[in-house]
């Protein structure tokens, strides 16, 4: 493949994340506040968009409240800092089963599955710019812990994100994803030309060494718009990978803790890196107004 870097690309900050990371830096944004102050100061150091998970404000463990989505969107939207809203909706596929001779019941803590309509309620009272789906099912990290995503499931979040405006970013973490993610262009189910992000180094999907990366990189169809990360030790050089393979860059606490050996970070610091090592490669950080351009979407009124 030969380089064919973009001229300009645009960073994703990823906020806080659906991870157990709470109690492991301080400067993990828990309460709605904090989210929209994290979200305001990381599109002040130069993110573009940001990319919004919630927790419940005392115990930090994540949540999928409606309310707490709706507090953050109002924060970030009164405020003066312009940034393109960004929702997950891949809470509530979560199946937590037993040990090997006994996966059934599945596991109260942690399980959390829910209908299709409930994955996505956040996003019919906020309306966000652009909104994830995880489009696929993968062993995810911990123990017997499934991401589950049916097909059923997915053609059907697909359908009412659309049916909502919703620009849809495909969250990619293995070869598969993307092969589906074309599956429900063709259906119609999603409008052609796609974002994608591609999400490397989470176990157990595609390991973030250069040739599995550049595999998922040309799977993407070239009309396409792509950005890319990995997680941990990973996240900055991939902001130099991302760019060498013409696509964007994601860097955020969702991710990542730390800015350097021995030192946390913030979000706002890790975009302020990322913007560095992509201004030291000779390309532009593009606005916001400029992603609204490239992929047609529409700035939101505030709630």
């Amino acid at each position: 493949m030969p380089l064919a870097m973009r001229k300009k690309v645009f960073i994703t900050a990823a906020l806080t994340g659906s991870g157990g990371t709470q109690d492991r830096s301080e400067k993990v944004p828990r309460s709605p506040e904090q989210i929209a102050n994290d979200a305001i100061e990381a599109a002040q150091a130069g993110a573009a968009v940001v990319h919004c998970h919630v927790r419940d404000p005392e115990s930090g463990v994540p949540a999928r409240d409606v309310d707490l989505y709706r507090e953050v969107v109002e924060r970030i939207r009164a405020s003066s800092t312009d940034v393109v809203v960004n929702l997950t909706a891949g809470m509530g596929g979560d199946l937590v089963f037993g040990p090997p001779d006994a996966p059934l019941p599945l596991q109260d803590a942690g399980t959390d599955m829910v209908s299709s309509a409930e994955r996505v309620a956040h996003l019919e009272v906020c309306r966000p710019e652009i909104a994830t789906l995880d489009c696929g099912t993968m062993n995810f990290a911990e123990a017997d812990y499934v991401m589950t995503n049916t097909p059923g499931m997915l053609r059907d979040m697909a359908r009412r994100m659309t049916e909502l405006g919703i620009q849809i970013e495909i969250e990619a973490f293995d070869t598969g994803h993307l092969w589906f993610a074309k599956q429900l262009v063709e259906e119609g189910l999603i409008k052609d030309s796609v974002m994608v992000q591609l999400c490397m180094g989470v176990p157990w999907g595609a390991p973030d060494d250069m040739n599995t990366f550049m595999a998922m990189v040309n799977n993407v169809p070239s009309n396409w718009v792509h950005s890319a990360f990995s997680i941990g030790k990973n996240q900055m050089p991939f902001v130099a990978a991302a760019v060498l393979s013409g696509g964007n860059v994601r860097v955020g606490l969702e991710d990542n803790l730390w800015l350097e050996r021995g030192r946390l970070a913030s979000n706002a610091e890790l975009v302020e890196k990322a913007s560095g090592i992509i201004s030291a490669m000779g390309v532009q950080v593009m606005t916001p107004a400029e992603v609204r351009a490239e992929l047609n979407l529409v700035k939101r009124d505030p709630l």
